[in-house]
This record gives C-alpha cells, structure tokens and sequence, in this order.
C-alpha cells in the first residue's frame, strides 16, 4: 500500500480512525471524505507531512462524491446508519461511490457492510445493507465487500452503551436491577482494530479479493444474557437481570421514537436473526488475522464504568 492514495468516505468515524491508522502505518497516502472534514481532524497528527487529505463531500449528493474521489487508487466506504434515511446512505451513497471509483480508475472499492446483510430481512438496516452491496457490485463488480459482527472498540457504540446502562442502573441494597431482551440473541463481537487490519490486507490484495465477501467476526460466540452478565462482573457490578419476553420487548421497541428509548423497532428486528459467522464465506484467518477476544482489550476502557474507575481496581487489588 506505500504511496498508493485511497479515499476513505467516511474516514473519521468510529471505524475510520483505526482504518487510516492502519494506512498511515503502511505507508499509504489517505484522502478523508465527510460531510465537516472538521469532524476528522483529529487524524491530522497520526500521518507525515502531505499523508494525509481532508475533502467534504455528501454521499447523498454524487456529484460531490465524484469530486472527492478522483485519482484515488483505492476508495473504501464506510457510512452506515440506523435512520431514517436507509436508502440515502447504505444505498444510494454506496452506488455513486462504486460509479465514481470505477470512472476514476481506482483498482479497487471496499464496501463495508454487516453480518446480518439480506434482502429478505425484516430489518431495514439488513436489507439496505444488502441492497448497498448489490448496487456496488452493479457498477463495480470486483467490488470486495467486507461484513463485520457487531464491533467493540473504545468509542463503540456497542459495549460502552451496555456497560454505561448497567452501570447506571436502579437497584435495592447495590444492586442493579437490568433488563435483559431477546436473552437467547446470540452476538459474534468483534474487534475493531482487527476490522481495520482486515480492510487493508484485502486492499494491499485487492487483485485476490476481488468480487468476494469476506465475513469479520470475533472468536467467540455471545448471548445477549452471557455478555450483560459478563459486563457487569467487568465493571464490579452486581446485579439481577431480569429477563423480558419478547410481547414486552416489542413493546419497548414499537415506543422507540420516543426520546431516551433503550431500542428501536428496527433493532429489535435485527436482534431476531444471531448475527453469527455463516461459515460459507471466508473469514478474518484467511488474511491472516487472529480474531481477538473482548476479554482481552476491553478491561481497558470499561474500568470507565467501575466506581472510582481505576482507583477502585486498586482498592480490590490491595
């Protein structure tokens, strides 16, 4: 990848900033694409002098996207949305991003979409996905489409979203009481350093991952109760989780536009297909990445959510 340019779109997001860290480390140049560059400014230290561009440009509006990828070797799409505007950014974006990386020339487009990606889903979320790689392959057939697990990372919004929610929850003598939905709904998490790690292998070998899906999944297999009950020991929570059936989870979900509302209808869609590797597709072993396991980063930045955060692992330890 040394001194090849490729335009992340979407570059300063949560996945972003470890894709560009990846990048910058292998000697790539990057063009960071968002709608505010200055939202990605924060990249600005980790490249040399001239590694790295800032261009705005709104994936909804192709003539601006076609701008912001030209002369790229490689252009990488990374936008995803849980609403409303599914068509806008998992569809249309992706297609005017595919078109315009093809009429530039670029040898390769990675669409980075998710596990759980099907046009027969009753998800929104799952279907676009799936209808996003299908317009990328349209017009950019070697298009390389890569589908993660639900990831877990420092900013995610995924661990940190539980652990807070467990950590602030309401309980009788210590401890929490928390609500557990879809208990039996499993989870493959994975890494997002490993998510990173796998777009630019898949990259630098564009000409060998070409027109394949390549499912990123953690090592390990998750149930919604398992992982609460994992968080909470994590954070030195104790707590009753109190299991609801599923007329009382939609429920909560059908009241999802509300403000402060725990899920949405379309998530609880979702969290009725395990979003689990298929095993018929190749996986993060075949770029040569072994899956790491969240217990053994994530203790990290959950320590945020301990009482006395890392004052009270001392207090235990002593």
């Amino acid at each position: 990848m040394k001194d090849k340019l490729v335009t992340l779109i979407g570059g300063g997001g949560f996945i972003g900033r470890y894709v560009a860290q990846e990048l910058l480390a292998a000697g790539a140049r990057i063009r960071v694409v968002e709608r505010d560059p200055r939202h990605a400014w924060f990249l600005k230290p980790l490249g040399g002098l001239g590694q790295i561009q800032f261009v705005a440009a709104d994936v909804t509006k192709p003539d601006t996207i076609a701008r912001a990828v030209a002369g790229s070797d490689a252009v990488v799409y990374l936008p995803g949305t849980w609403g409303p505007d599914f068509q806008g950014i998992h569809v249309t974006g992706v297609r005017a991003a595919a078109r315009a990386a093809r009429e530039t020339g670029a040898a390769a487009f990675l669409l980075l979409s998710a596990l759980g990606a099907d046009a027969e889903s009753p998800s929104r979320y799952y279907a676009s996905k799936a209808a996003g790689e299908a317009a990328a392959r349209e017009v950019f057939p070697d298009a390389i489409v890569l589908r993660p697990s639900v990831v877990f990372g420092p900013e995610d919004k995924f661990l940190n979203r539980f652990a807070g929610m467990i950590s602030h929850a309401p309980g009788v003598f210590g401890r929490a009481a928390v609500p557990v939905l879809r208990p039996d709904a499993k989870f493959q998490p994975v890494h997002v350093v490993d998510v990173a790690r796998a777009i630019v292998r898949a990259l630098a070998d564009s000409d060998s991952w070409a027109g394949q899906t390549i499912e990123a999944t953690g090592p390990e297999i998750v149930t919604m109760r398992d992982l609460l009950r994992w968080l909470a020991a994590t954070i030195g929570r104790e707590a009753d989780f109190i299991e609801l059936p599923d007329f009382a989870g939609q429920a909560i979900a059908y009241a999802g536009f509300l403000p402060g509302a725990p899920i949405k209808l379309d998530q609880w869609k979702m969290l009725k297909t395990d979003n689990v590797a298929s095993g018929a597709l190749p996986g993060l072993e075949s770029l040569g990445i072994t899956p790491t396991p969240m217990e053994a980063v994530a203790p990290s930045w959950l320590v945020q959510y301990r009482k006395a955060g890392r004052f009270g692992l001392r207090a235990k330890a002593a």
